[in-house]
């Protein structure tokens, strides 16, 4: 089984060839194209460019991902697309790219959710998981902790009730004065700040229940923040605090669930899942207490192709895909996982 699929959620175009052989997965090509440039003068993503950008991208890429394989479009069992959530207008250009190529090749199509595809993406690494595990799913504005049991099988332990982890750096990193996208940017200062310089507040920390809370540390590092004294070190070491405030949230939290669930493997997906302290700190809480800990490549973690390919392969192959042969599609910016 191949499929060929496209992500445009946001603001990186991916597309991505993957082979389920025996059951397994492998990824044959893939390619992506961000839009890190283009929206940098604008401190954010701007949707309309973002669209533009994708119907530029798309057919080049998936012509530079088939020729990396080797293969022909005839190859080709299914494309795979993401449907939702996310940006509208992107979303459209992805759909439509993919419906049309599948029409024109005789083929199927498969709608992908774009977090479900973060949440299996460890199974193309080296060391996969098995189920069932939790899963702390940290990408963009989400942020989650999810029991799952197999393909589809979702419970969701607890999210966050205001801004996500993601949001939570990118707009520190605004408040400290870093360019756009702020969340690696202000990993990258925390390096040269201490941890415990600024004491900031860990919300929800010890509320009993899965549940996160960001925005009132954001808005507590907007306070201190007013308070520096303009020295590179004092940015450094908010920088640091703020960082050292949102990973200690994600790693209690991940522990309690781990916990709470009896379970004793943890994954764990999404752009934040590459910031190195959580990481570190993860790995090394995850040891002391006998937990199989996994985590994507770091070309995995951040929006791409080959998690959507990978999603809608195994979703197929559980009997849980809707493959259509239909011209017409939809997306779904707003779409819970929980109904996946």
């Amino acid at each position: 089984m191949r499929i060929l699929a496209f992500e445009s959620s946001c603001d990186e175009t991916g597309v991505a060839l993957v082979e389920l052989e025996q059951g397994r997965p492998r990824l044959l090509a893939q390619a992506l194209h961000s839009q890190i440039d283009l929206h940098q003068a604008y401190g954010g993503v701007v949707p309309e460019l973002a669209s533009r950008d994708h119907i530029r991208r798309a057919l080049p890429l998936a012509r530079q991902v088939m020729a990396e394989a080797g293969l022909g479009l005839d190859a080709l069992d299914a494309v795979g697309y993401t449907q939702g959530p996310g940006l509208a207008g992107a979303l459209l250009v992805g759909a439509g790219v993919a419906v049309a190529l599948a029409a024109a090749l005789g083929k199927p199509t498969i709608a992908v959710h774009h977090l479900e595809g973060h949440l299996l993406s460890p199974f193309l690494s080296v060391d996969p998981p098995e189920f069932p595990f939790v899963c702390l799913l940290v990408s963009g504005g989400h942020t989650q902790l999810m029991r799952v049991s197999g393909v589809g099988q979702y419970e969701l332990l607890g999210e966050t009730i205001d801004d996500a982890a993601g949001e939570a750096f990118d707009k520190s990193a605004k408040l400290l004065g870093l360019p756009y996208p702020g969340g690696p940017h202000l990993a990258k200062l925390a390096e040269q700040g201490r941890a415990d310089a600024i004491a900031l507040p860990r919300p929800l920390l010890h509320s009993g229940d899965l549940d996160f809370s960001f925005a009132g540390l954001k808005t507590a590092v907007l306070t201190a923040s007013r308070k520096l004294d303009g020295s590179a070190g004092a940015r450094a070491d908010l920088a640091a605090s703020t960082q050292a405030a949102i990973v200690e949230l994600l790693v209690k939290k991940s522990l309690a669930a781990l916990k709470q669930t009896a379970l004793n493997r943890l994954v764990v997906a999404g752009g934040v899942g590459a910031n190195r302290s959580l990481r570190e700190q993860l790995t090394q809480a995850c040891a002391r207490r006998g937990v199989r800990l996994h985590f994507p490549e770091l070309s995995l973690c951040t929006d791409n192709g080959a998690m959507i390919a990978l999603a809608a392969a195994m979703r197929w192959q559980a009997g849980l895909a809707k493959p259509s042969m239909a011209a017409s599609f939809e997306v779904r910016p707003r779409w819970p996982l929980a109904e996946v």
